[in-house]
């Protein structure tokens, strides 16, 4: 029986190859606490992961054409956001709730969010965990639909007008790095900072040993990023039992339950990122950390990444190519001798999605009682 706060949940389709880790956690934890939690979103690909509260899917277009049409009249009506309101409202008639929680990684369902939350006169609370600002040149529109990719500065703009008009009604936001909190601050003061982070559950350290010392890369590689760095190293120290370790959506998939083996297999976890991109704090560093792995940053954000690599004594960020042999080197000789790695990294806990649940609930229960 559910004796907590109820909260309503508009978010982003669940889809791989995480399913929405920070969203699942949370919702986890806050369902052990008495929680009652009712999750809204589109049908997008089958999920199987296992859930106390209930998931409701709106169901789209199939078919790439379609979806193609569908994007196409959303991006000139705002079709997309417009109907999930619609259906929204209509699924909850009836229900109580205590505050709408919406979490995004761009624009939907900000507006379904907002407008429920008009609606049902309930605090707004958005969690928004990256920015088309991030990156130069809307090159994070790059591996979207591929008919916004010629116009995608337009695409860009439109959904940054769509999204802020939102922000500045919020009445409590939370993203995901030092930057994305200053760049939100003009727009909206009441905004914190929880970063990414790692499931304890799933990333910790324990001795595992592989016949060869491998250099690993789990995810996706935009347009942005490039490995040019470490397969160069690679190349350039010709030591026969290092290799390359690559997973990503198009090449060699692991399930993302097989992530945290993969790692503590591994002697080293790469990150990729860009100097031109900003508060890049993506969730491959914090798996890394919370596998006790030693992290290759390239080449290095010079920002909010590379500091806190420094600050948990995680590995490095660089973009010079001798300092990157160093350290292959380094932690070479290291799993040679031990038959693994280990980094010593401090304050891992804090990057826990345990902490971010209670971080998440303390701001929860504070616009709650504001009301």
């Amino acid at each position: 029986m559910t004796t907590g706060p109820r909260i309503l949940i508009l978010a982003d389709p669940y889809g791989k190859p995480s399913y929405a880790p920070r969203l699942r956690f949370l919702c986890d934890y806050l369902a052990t606490k008495g929680y009652s939690l009712s999750v809204y979103t589109e049908a997008y690909q089958p999920h199987d992961f296992p859930h106390a509260y209930p998931i409701c899917e709106k169901p789209v277009w199939a078919g790439s054409f379609r979806w193609a049409i569908r994007s196409l009249w959303s991006l000139l009506t705002d079709y997309r956001n417009r109907r999930f309101s619609a259906w929204v409202q209509r699924q909850i008639v009836g229900q109580r709730f205590d505050l709408v929680f919406c979490t995004t990684f761009s624009t939907f369902p900000l507006r379904a969010a907002y407008e429920v939350a008009c609606q049902k006169h309930l605090p707004l609370f958005v969690d928004i965990r990256d920015l088309d600002e991030q990156v130069p040149n809307a090159q994070y529109q790059a591996h979207r639909q591929w008919w916004a990719r010629p116009f995608r500065k337009w695409y860009r703009n439109v959904n940054i007008h769509r999204r802020n008009r939102v922000l500045r009604k919020a009445d409590c936001i939370t993203t995901v790095s030092p930057w994305h909190v200053e760049f939100i601050r003009s727009l909206n003061p009441n905004v914190h900072l929880i970063y990414n982070g790692f499931d304890p559950v799933q990333f910790y350290h324990k001795p595992s040993y592989s016949d060869t010392f491998l250099i690993t890369y789990i995810g996706k590689i935009y347009e942005f990023q490039n490995m040019s760095l470490v397969e160069r190293a690679v190349r350039e120290l010709n030591i026969t039992d290092i290799r390359l370790n690559l997973h990503t959506p198009d090449y060699n998939t692991i399930p993302v339950t097989a992530v945290g083996d993969e790692l503590r297999r591994s002697g080293i976890a790469v990150v990729l990122t860009n100097p031109a991109a900003h508060g890049m704090m993506t969730t491959k560093f914090f798996e890394a950390l919370g596998c006790e792995k030693p992290v290759l940053c390239v080449p290095s954000d010079e920002g909010c990444l590379a500091q806190t690599i420094r600050e948990t004594n995680a590995g490095i960020a660089t973009s010079d190519m001798e300092e990157i042999k160093a350290f292959v080197l380094e932690k070479y000789r290291e799993w040679k001798t031990n038959g693994f790695t280990r980094q010593p990294v401090i304050n891992k806990s804090r990057f826990s999605r345990l902490h971010q649940a209670e971080q998440f609930e303390q701001l929860f229960l504070q616009l709650i009682k504001q009301q």
